[in-house]
């Protein structure tokens, strides 16, 4: 029939944009030297003289649109890039803000953490932080996991969700806590948690850390979730979720009531929504065996119509097996438009900049 046949056209044709719509977007490394914005071979962001970079957890643009906050999981451990490295056993600061040129300007964290995994900055310019690691330093140190934090700019620790080391379901206790983001009135939504055998919902908070409710559970239907990763928040007050085990972002109003679900993002691990109706999502684990068809990178769209406009290809291993992910994990934009991602396995991050 003519009707189902202009059907199948319009689905091949909106999964083809989604993976091969144009890439406007190039590297800030390795771009020419002298008019180019970077030198050819040198990464972005310059850590002090010493310290190797480390897997990249969250990041996320500051208040001001240009300066960077950035999870870098410590490092200098000999940990060989395709691997995830760690903070339990580390006195380095995970938690660093830098400036345009990728200069480190404020450090600290130094022993709170293993593994920090979410990153936001409210409307004040605190940043918080989720923990998702679960174990305890070395000799019987530091128990860590399960927790969320709110730092001031400078670093002071201002409050903290969740008890150390202890994981729950309850109001209070969390499971390996993947995201956190604020609204403008000040309510807090934790995403809860990382792995799909865990509480897999959304936990919200009034702006002092009191419980309001949960919801999601664990599940592949309309308004479930399987492995969350990530939370966003539009102009509309919308809550994006990147589910990232089923493979497509859900959407909630901020009454956690289901609104849509969108597949035509690939496998989301981190979603970032700009002022100008964009929405920017990270691709870090399609593959062959995960996501079959699809190609790790970034993708671009409208964030009101949910149209794939512009595709970053990944420029690692796409499309082999990559067990467990090897790409853009995380991903902010400035106020220039820039694009930053992070790159656990790598441990890399990369800033993009727009050139045509």
């Amino acid at each position: 029939m003519v009707l189902g046949g202009t059907l199948f056209i319009g689905l091949i044709h909106s999964e083809a944009q989604a993976q091969t719509g144009p890439n406007p977007y190039r590297p800030v490394g390795g771009l020419q030297a002298g008019s180019g914005p970077g030198l050819i071979g040198q990464p972005w962001a310059q850590l002090p003289e010493g310290r190797q970079m480390g897997s990249p957890g969250g990041i996320e643009i500051d208040i001001d649109g240009e300066h960077l906050w950035a999870i870098v999981r410590c490092g200098n451990d000999g940990t060989p890039r395709g691997s995830q490295t760690y903070c339990d056993n580390s006195d380095l600061d995970p938690i660093i803000k830098f400036d345009r040129d990728g200069n480190v300007v404020t450090m600290f964290g130094s022993r709170m953490f293993a593994w920090p995994h979410g990153i936001h900055v409210d409307r004040e310019g605190n940043v918080w932080v989720t923990e998702a690691g679960d174990g305890e330093a070395p000799g019987g140190g530091t128990v860590f996991g399960h927790q969320v934090f709110k730092f001031s700019p400078q670093g002071q620790l201002l409050m903290t969700l969740g008890e150390a080391g202890v994981s729950g379901d309850g109001p209070y206790h969390f499971n390996a806590p993947s995201d956190v983001i604020t609204a403008p009135n000040g309510d807090i939504f934790v995403v809860d948690g990382h792995n799909q055998n865990g509480n897999n919902r959304i936990v919200q908070y009034s702006g002092d850390g009191t419980f309001i409710k949960s919801f999601g559970e664990t599940g592949h239907g309309p308004g479930q979730l399987y492995g969350p990763h990530a939370i966003a928040m539009d102009a509309d007050g919308r809550l994006f979720i990147a589910d990232r085990q089923n493979m497509r972002i859900v959407i909630f109003d901020r009454d956690g009531n289901y609104v849509n679900r969108w597949t035509q993002f690939g496998m989301p691990s981190d979603i970032a929504i700009d002022g100008n109706g964009k929405i920017y999502v990270a691709d870090s684990e399609s593959d062959m065996t995960q996501n079959p068809g699809w190609e790790k990178g970034i993708r671009i769209g409208d964030v009101a119509t949910g149209w794939v406009e512009h595709f970053i290809l990944d420029p690692g291993d796409n499309p082999p097996i990559t067990a467990g992910g090897s790409g853009a994990e995380s991903i902010t934009v400035d106020r220039d438009g820039s694009i930053f991602s992070g790159e656990p396995r790598p441990q890399r991050l990369r800033k993009y900049i727009k050139v045509r």
